[in-house]
């Protein structure tokens, strides 16, 4: 005799984009989207009640085989707080839930979505593994070693192929924002038309965050004194068409961010809250935070005032964009008092 197909769902997790995706997979295995649609029921579980949750999901479904309920946020509102004991009123809540969700309408499909992990212990979280009509999945975003090989996938579903360096690339520039990475792998792949692999020049044409994430290596070698790498990578921009100018004003605004972040962690912020505070997105802000102890507040203050008098310098007809600019960045990598 066949398994019965499960009635209720637990999605918990951090990866928000993977669950919403087989979320909506789920969905359209419902049946038509316009029917699904009109049978498909959404809940704030932060306000939630019990009586609430049964009059939805005991409901018979109009013109469809199946009713969806979701419900977010509901399991992790009645998660027992570390160190806390639950209150009776969601203890006897748990209880009673724990109760129903085997007794479900064969009609209805009720998916809780968590947007967090659920402790192993969680009573719901058990009884939807114990339970041959329940379900449960986590959504863990993939790690830092795992990341490019996630892109690569994700480029072949959407029809390309994309070379192992360009992955690397693209997972150092953006970060684990599966979201956002979708977005930026759609973008290459209509840019090369799917009729070659995503190189790393397509990644650094294309991805905004790429051109800083140079910028980026530019302070490091800086920072480090490595006069060599600086100079290269300089070159590097300048040969991808950046303007003097252009590529001048892009290293005044990292020196500025650094003298900012450098002021954050003088008041023990961490890099959430450097994103937070300066309105950045989480790799910028961590690779920010990182950089920022390369160099003192003085040695900061002391670079940008030669940034300062660079512009002036160039914009005054003192001397040509390229050789200040190799000067500067010279002076500053020679120099161990900036």
């Amino acid at each position: 005799m066949p398994k019965p197909a499960p009635t209720f769902y637990i999605f918990h997790g951090a990866d928000e984009f993977t669950c919403a995706e087989t979320l909506a997979d789920f969905k359209r295995r419902l049946g038509p989207p316009d029917t699904v649609d009109l049978n498909t029921t959404l809940l704030d579980g932060e306000s939630l009640t019990l009586g609430e949750l049964r009059r939805v999901c005991d409901a018979i479904p109009f013109l469809a085989k199946k009713r969806l309920v979701i419900v977010k946020g509901l399991l992790t509102r009645l998660t027992p707080q570390k160190g806390r004991e639950s209150s009776a009123a969601h203890k006897e809540f748990l209880a009673a839930l724990a109760d129903y969700l085997p007794r479900l309408p064969e009609t209805t499909r009720l998916v809780f979505v968590e947007d967090k992990p659920l402790p192993a212990q969680h009573p719901i979280l058990q009884l939807a593994q114990r339970e041959e009509r329940g379900y449960a999945r986590q959504f863990d975003p993939p790690d830092a070693r795992a990341l490019p090989h996630w892109i690569e996938q994700r480029v072949r579903q959407h029809g390309g192929e994309i070379a192992p360096q360009a992955a690397g690339q693209l997972a150092a520039v953006v970060g684990a924002d599966l979201r956002l990475l979708d977005q930026e792998i759609i973008k290459l792949v209509t840019y090369t038309n799917a009729e070659r692999a995503i190189a790393l020049g397509d990644v650094e044409a294309v991805v905004p965050y790429a051109q800083a994430a140079v910028v980026f290596d530019l302070v490091d070698a800086l920072g480090q004194r490595d006069g060599r790498t600086a100079a290269q990578t300089l070159h590097r921009l300048l040969d991808a068409g950046e303007h003097p100018l252009g590529l001048l004003a892009m290293i005044a605004r990292q020196f500025r961010l650094l003298i900012q972040v450098s002021e954050l962690k003088a008041d023990r912020a961490t890099p959430q809250d450097v994103a937070q505070a300066l309105k950045l997105h989480p790799f910028p802000a961590g690779k920010l935070y990182n950089q920022a102890a390369h160099f003192t507040a003085a040695q900061l203050e002391t670079v940008y005032r030669h940034l300062l008098d660079t512009d002036v310098a160039i914009k005054s007809g003192e001397i040509e964009a390229e050789v200040a600019l190799d000067l500067l960045v010279a002076g500053l990598a020679a120099d161990e008092e900036t």
